[in-house]
């Protein structure tokens, strides 16, 4: 039995779907080394490729994706600019390669948390590269009663549990695609573990809990992001770090020029890095204080087993000088003591 299979046989009904208490036993022992393919452009199309090329022999391979029906997971939490949300050039460029790959079926699908999430991905174009590139989009607060899936892992700090979309838990391949910026509400950073938060119902029909409120109004906040990947494992994560908020964010904040595409499978790993890349170029109190592997959604994501658990787990993947340079100063912000878990 997989893990994703696990997870359909432990949840039953809306009302009652709980996971085994031993649920952390029940996912995929963390990966040993991780690979982060790291390239440094301005050109985000040519950057995905690239980065996406750099892992498909030696992660991906060519197989990987064929004949498969992927979900991709965009961050469309509002509509506002790069990075505020995914850039129009990313998400293209990532469902482009996928169908190089010979991926299958495509369906795009969000839920916004400062819009309404139908005209957020209209004004990010969502449904006009549905129908160029032959995606199906769906808008997840439009979704029944039925359509959803609540999951209530008695180890987690959810009181009500939380729910996602069953046309994501049942997808053969999940790809997310999020910005690099930090998160003034709570969250410190919004890399690919909070990118998650856009699966998790706001409300399931039927139901009048407010998970979000529950969510932001909690001091566990960071440990329940990550408690939301425990529900899913991404086939690919493509981080669009050409701009960055290194204050303020999730919707708009103090912006670089942080010229960086990052690809891999390991949320953990993802996140560590965009965190060195947020400190490199000098960010908040909160993403700037302690070890890297310290920061509570990180740390949190480690104990579930979600990803690696050491900055020495994780290899940078080049394939240029100029990245190779840039990937070398990050390398060096990661492996500091920012970035040394406790022992």
């Amino acid at each position: 039995m997989d893990r994703r299979q696990f997870l359909r046989n432990a949840s039953t009904t809306m009302g009652a779907a709980l996971l085994a208490p031993a649920w952390l036993k029940a996912f995929d022992a963390a990966p040993s080394v991780s690979h982060v393919a790291f390239v440094k452009t301005t050109d985000r199309a040519a950057g995905v490729k690239r980065a996406i090329d750099l892992l498909r022999n030696d992660l991906l391979g060519l197989e990987k994706f064929h004949g498969k029906d992927l979900f991709i997971k965009p961050n469309f939490n509002s509509s506002d600019p790069t990075p505020g949300s995914t850039h129009q050039d990313t998400l293209v460029a990532v469902m482009r390669q996928l169908k190089a790959m010979g991926a299958g079926p495509l369906t795009i699908g969000d839920r916004s948390g400062m819009g309404n999430t139908r005209e957020v991905m209209d004004k990010k174009s969502a449904f006009q590269m549905g129908k160029e590139l032959d995606a199906k989009v769906v808008v997840f607060d439009e979704l029944g009663p039925d359509d959803w899936e609540l999951l209530k892992p008695q180890q987690s700090h959810w009181e009500q549990g939380f729910a996602l979309p069953k046309v994501v838990r049942k997808s053969a391949g999940i790809v997310t695609t999020c910005c690099l910026k930090t998160h003034r509400y709570g969250g410190h950073f919004t890399l690919s573990l909070k990118n998650s938060v856009g699966f998790a119902a706001k409300y399931v029909p039927g139901n009048s809990y407010n998970f979000m409120r529950e969510l932001h109004s909690s001091e566990h906040q960071r440990h329940m992001i990550a408690e939301i990947n425990t529900a899913y494992k991404p086939d690919l994560i493509v981080l669009d770090g050409v701009q960055a908020f290194t204050n303020g964010g999730p919707d708009q904040g103090k912006m670089v020029q942080s010229n960086v595409i990052l690809a891999g499978t390991d949320r953990v790993a993802i996140d560590a890095v965009g965190v060195a890349l947020l400190r490199h170029f000098g960010t908040t109190p909160e993403v700037s204080q302690g070890a890297i592997f310290d920061q509570e959604q990180i740390a949190r994501a480690v104990q579930l087993k979600i990803g690696v658990s050491s900055p020495k787990q994780i290899e940078l993947v080049t394939g240029d000088r100029d990245s190779a340079e840039y990937a070398k100063q990050i390398r060096a912000v990661l492996d500091g003591d920012g970035g040394k878990a406790k022992s």
